[in-house]
């Protein structure tokens, strides 16, 4: 069942930072693809050619377009025309940290309502471990059809790293695991057309919780290095010298460092699906939690040394004009979801600062009541600032001229040079 021809028929449900780069990889390798999206922006960008998303060039969209290979659409009716279908919708987590996988739900209702024997349905958006065979199958066996028999189920992480030039959607290994061996067989033998590894594994849930434990590792390993930063601080020992002494082990270690918080969707976010679900089993992930307090707390520690370098200047926080410089949640990218930029930002405006930014990726900033412009990078922006805070290394910045030019100046990521020839402290001027 659902040996897929070369006539195949893609449609991808969501057409963001995992939608589109899945979108246009499939169409370079000749499979058509129908992309479905709820915003009628998004859809009329793509079918004029063009590109929301900065690693996706346009020119890619607009040959595509040329060829005939690449559609958008909101009309979610036309998923029945469509022999496999990829969800890669968002699931955000509500205030209280639950997971809201309303849009999946939506998205399966969509594709439940066209669903045809035959057809292959992948969920790629991340979530707690048990979502395919728990949320998404009663939706589509409510249709009569039944998995493994009439239409294949399964589920494969996205593994998107936005601004990454080496690994992309291509030549990152693809996991994937089916609700049945079949849907399993199905699934690789689909994306073997476009992805040069995949990697079965023996159910969606191991596949679920393979996403899991990726961006857990990472998010366990940041709140390692930032809680040893903050010891560090206290200690009077300089924590990057630490980390680079540390890294010279050729094994057993691997280096992370410190910074002002975590960003992005995924690592932030996707360790608190876990938590949720083993909650509901009683069973408290403790390193998560720890993590996520340590990771929470640095926009907090940013500010006082923010504080304390304005203190030594005489003056207040209140009154001060504050210049931020990157508010993506990483260099050379233009996404800032869960930027802990944004936290800093809020808690100098509440303590009374003045408070512009710069960035070249992020001209304007309408986030979470947040309403701002960038601001020019000129020299009198620089030396007119009470403060500069570097919040993301993008590779454009001249540090040497930040660190002449700041009156006073704070380096959340350990990219300015240090006047003093040290590599000491997160005050670097001032």
């Amino acid at each position: 069942m659902n040996d897929q021809s070369p006539s195949t028929t893609l449609g991808v449900i969501g057409l963001g930072y995992v939608g589109l780069p899945l979108a246009v990889e499939a169409g370079q390798a000749g499979i058509n693809v129908i992309g479905f999206d709820v915003n009628p922006t998004v859809t009329d960008l793509v079918n004029s050619g063009d590109s929301h998303i900065q690693d996706v060039p346009a020119e890619h969209v607009a040959a595509l377009r040329d060829a005939g290979l690449l559609e958008a659409t909101t009309d979610m009716a036309r998923l029945s025309e469509c022999d496999v279908v990829s969800i890669c919708v968002p699931t955000p987590l509500s205030k209280t940290r639950d997971p809201d996988v309303s849009y999946i739900l939506a998205a399966s209702e969509s594709v439940a309502a066209g669903l045809r024997r035959g057809q292959l349905v992948v969920l790629e958006s991340t979530t707690y471990p048990g979502t395919t065979r728990e949320v998404m199958l009663p939706a589509l066996e409510a249709t009569g059809l039944r998995v493994g028999r009439d239409f294949n189920l399964c589920f494969s992480p996205e593994r998107v790293d936005p601004g990454n030039a080496t690994w992309h959607t291509k030549n990152t290994p693809k996991v994937i695991g089916g609700i049945t061996a079949e849907c399993t067989a199905s699934g690789v033998a689909f994306y073997e057309r476009f992805i040069d590894t995949v990697v079965p594994v023996s159910s969606s849930e191991a596949a679920e919780m393979t996403k899991i434990l990726e961006n857990t590792f990472r998010a366990v390993n940041i709140g390692l290095v930032n809680e040893t930063a903050l010891i560090a601080e206290r200690l009077g020992v300089d924590v990057w010298e630490v980390i680079d002494a540390a890294a010279t082990k050729p094994f057993g270690f691997m280096k992370f460092t410190p910074g002002p918080g975590l960003g992005g969707h995924c690592i932030p976010v996707d360790p608190h699906y876990l938590s949720w679900k083993m909650r509901t089993l009683n069973y408290k992930t403790r390193f998560i939690e720890l993590a996520s307090e340590i990771n929470s707390e640095m926009p907090y520690f940013v500010v006082d040394k923010v504080r304390e370098a304005l203190n030594r200047q005489r003056k207040a926080v209140n009154g001060a004009s504050v210049l931020l410089l990157g508010v993506a949640y990483k260099r050379d990218i233009d996404d800032v979801r869960e930027s802990p930029a944004l936290d800093v930002l809020k808690l100098l405006a509440e303590d009374g600062a003045s408070v512009s930014y710069h960035d070249p990726f992020v001209p304007q900033l309408y986030e979470e009541g947040v309403d701002l412009e960038s601001v020019e990078l000129t020299d009198d922006a620089l030396s007119d600032a009470d403060m500069v805070v570097i919040l993301t290394d993008h590779s454009g910045f001249d540090y040497d001229r930040v660190v002449n030019k700041a009156v006073v100046l704070v380096d959340a990521r350990h990219v300015a040079p240090r006047p003093d020839g040290t590599g000491r402290g997160w005050i670097v001027k001032g």
